[in-house]
């Protein structure tokens, strides 16, 4: 029933129909001598008070036109009809009419909005039978004589009522085409914050995971070996030392893209992969890893970054939760249209209870197999854990 305005537009509206009604008082009234047939006279409190009622019924309508579209609507057809009740003629007051039309279509509702337009249709059709079928005024009444003059007036009667309320049909279409559309931008650009972040905490999961992994598997086994050979644990603390500063490396490239909106930086590769195996051997896990067939050339950056980050996962998985010294297999197929990737690591006994929840780890492996535009497949195969990718060369993501 009533919109939301602002104290700006509140003042703006009430201040024309003030202005308005200031106007149209003093020329209802002189109309009101008119129509009466009685000589004009200022003291004549009647001519005042039906022109000051006529005048205050549509400059109300005019200042709650926007505030409140159907109560516009309905304090204008109360005017309009105390107008013609009184036998008065059309007058400067009908002008708010056509501002009230506008708002219907502009700002009303969607039951407003059409009873605006049909307020348009039947006021067309009432002024023109009021005006000829009406007070003394109208001319002779309607004939046929004067039938070809009364539908001239009721299309022009019609046309300029439906054009008040067509000019706030095209705003209200302008306003909704406007909000859609900021809508959409506002959608869109929380749909690409929303994939940020997705990427950068996928990111963040990889390298902090198997740094820490590889540095927790590192610090138990010196702690049992040390008593026995101080040795290893001096070759223990050096591995841990090279993981941690690659992970402070890894982790400040993330943190300066999130901070700075930076492109990507230099993003690791196939190459990289030996130092990850280095680093599961370094942690006592015996690893077997089988590449057949090699790679042919130079694959893309991107497939190459999925199997990376696939294998950096997997083999942190297989530290944190396969079984103790238990070997793990690794076996990569370069084929000419895709690449095949599987690890398989031996379950810890407590794996054989009912799967957990998948945590983050299989999720951002599978998202980063979908991304590249393949698939992948997690689970338990007997006694063993394994993982399975295939990421297309060339195909489309």
């Amino acid at each position: 029933m009533f919109r939301r305005l602002r104290t700006y537009q509140l003042v703006v509206d009430s201040s024309i129909a003030l202005a308005f009604f200031v106007i149209a008082w003093p020329i209802e009234t002189v109309l009101a001598a008119g129509a009466f047939g009685v000589e004009y006279a200022l003291g004549s409190a009647g001519h005042v008070v039906f022109g000051g009622l006529i005048a205050a019924l549509f400059s109300f309508a005019l200042a709650v036109r926007r505030l409140s579209p159907p109560i516009a609507l309905g304090l204008a057809w109360a005017g309009a009809l105390v107008q013609m009740g009184l036998g008065r003629p059309p007058s400067f007051s009908d002008v708010a009419i056509f501002g009230v039309l506008y708002a219907t279509a502009a700002y009303g509702s969607r039951i407003v909005y059409w009873a605006g337009f049909a307020s348009a249709l039947v006021g067309a059709l009432v002024i023109t039978v009021y005006l000829f079928a009406g007070p003394s005024f109208a001319g002779g009444g309607l004939t046929w004589q004067t039938l070809p003059l009364a539908l001239v007036l009721l299309v022009a009667a019609a046309f300029a009522l439906g054009l008040s309320w067509t000019i706030g049909a095209l705003v209200r279409s302008a306003v909704r085409t406007r909000e859609t559309r900021v809508a959409q931008q506002r959608a869109e650009a929380e749909t690409v914050a929303e994939q940020e972040r997705v990427r950068i905490a996928r990111d963040m999961h990889d390298v902090v995971a198997h740094s820490l992994a590889v540095v927790i598997a590192q610090a138990d086994g010196a702690r049992y070996a040390a008593a026995a050979d101080p040795a290893v644990a001096t070759e223990a603390l050096a591995t841990i030392s090279t993981t941690a500063r690659s992970a402070l490396a890894d982790v400040r490239l993330l943190l300066g893209q999130l901070r700075h909106r930076q492109g990507d930086g230099p993003q690791p590769t196939i190459a990289d992969l030996e130092e990850v195996y280095a680093q599961v051997r370094a942690a006592g896990v015996p690893l077997r890893v089988d590449v057949d067939p090699v790679p042919p050339g130079e694959p893309p950056a991107a497939v190459q970054l999925a199997v990376y980050r696939i294998l950096q996962e997997a083999l942190t998985n297989a530290l944190r939760h396969g079984a103790p010294g238990g070997a793990v297999e690794v076996r990569l197929a370069w084929l000419p249209d895709r690449v095949e990737l599987s690890v398989r690591n031996p379950a810890a006994a407590t794996t054989a209870a009912p799967a957990p929840r998948p945590g983050h780890g299989l999720i951002g492996m599978r998202e980063r197999a979908q991304l590249a535009g393949g698939r992948l497949d997690a689970g338990a195969e007997g006694a063993a854990f394994v993982v399975r990718a295939t990421i297309p060369i060339g195909g489309p993501a």
